[in-house]
């Protein structure tokens, strides 16, 4: 039906196949541009169908399109959302939230949002549970599905995550096979890399870190209870891959800051990761 100019449309929706993993991966195209929660532009249509999908009665410039997918892993399916500017795409950033919360972390819409106001395609997932094995294989399905679903054509993808969503990032990263070497990994963010549980400096997850090769961008607080700063610093002394380390000065592991607004917080580690990728993106562009 017609209401304040805009079609709205029923939500995505889909029978339960037998065999989960035959069930193809859908997508909502929610009009974020024009604000509205819950109307859409297209209902359960697939990814393919998104070109030259315009807003109906909305006079503002275009802003990226609000996609909804459910990606196969094992016998379940994993939530996600997309973010797809309305340019040619050429990167991607996957995202994922630490051991609680989803992908809809506060600080992890904000830094999609605006790495694909600035023309990368950004995609955040939801994996719970703590068992860290399970995370990774997680975040593997989600980086095949961009390699092979054919519905966006990009050049490579940043994996990033927050806390545990990085850990489970890093260890996908360092465990790219020689044949996967493909390049279309470009580079691993880690936001509140947890380094160690509280109080226990003695027991470093490192492993993972001194096997990467790919540049590596660090975003932690300088009051991280969960990484200390003298030790992630030794830690990236030892690494191998290129690495930046941008610290938020007196912040702890959820990137509180007394006397600063969280939105100032997340102001100053968004403009600092866009600009990292930024910078091997140019460099990429030169060299080819």
């Amino acid at each position: 039906m017609w209401r304040a100019g805009r079609l709205t449309l029923p939500t995505c929706s889909a029978a339960r196949p037998a065999h989960p993993g035959a069930w193809p991966v859908r997508a909502c195209v929610v009009d974020d541009r024009c604000g509205g929660a819950g109307e859409a532009v297209a209902s359960s249509a697939l990814v393919s169908s998104l070109k030259g999908v315009t807003a109906v009665g909305c006079p503002r410039p275009l802003l990226p399109s609000r996609v909804k997918l459910k990606i196969p892993f094992g016998n379940k399916l994993l939530d996600a959302v997309c973010l797809v500017p309305n340019k040619s795409l050429t990167y991607g950033i996957i995202l994922t939230h630490g051991a609680s919360g989803d992908m809809n972390l506060p600080h992890l819409m904000s830094l999609a949002s605006h790495l694909a106001s600035h023309g990368f395609f950004c995609l955040r997932f939801t994996c719970k549970g703590l068992n860290i094995v399970h995370r990774i294989k997680a975040y593997k399905s989600v980086l095949n599905y961009l390699k092979t679903s054919g519905e966006y054509k990009l050049a490579g993808v940043f994996l990033g995550g927050r806390s545990m969503g990085s850990r489970a990032a890093a260890s996908v990263m360092c465990h790219i096979e020689p044949d996967d070497g493909d390049d279309f990994v470009r580079g691993l963010i880690c936001i509140s890399y947890p380094l160690h549980h509280p109080k226990q400096q003695h027991k470093l997850r490192d492993e993972d870190l001194f096997r990467l090769k790919e540049p590596v961008l660090f975003v932690s607080g300088s009051a991280d209870e969960m990484c200390e700063k003298n030790l992630l610093e030794k830690v990236a002394q030892k690494m191998q891959a290129p690495h930046k380390i941008h610290w938020i000065e007196k912040a702890n592991h959820s990137m509180a800051v007394k006397g600063r607004s969280t939105n100032d917080v997340f102001k100053e580690i968004n403009t600092q990761i866009l600009f990292w990728i930024q910078e091997i993106t140019e460099m990429d562009k030169k060299c080819h």
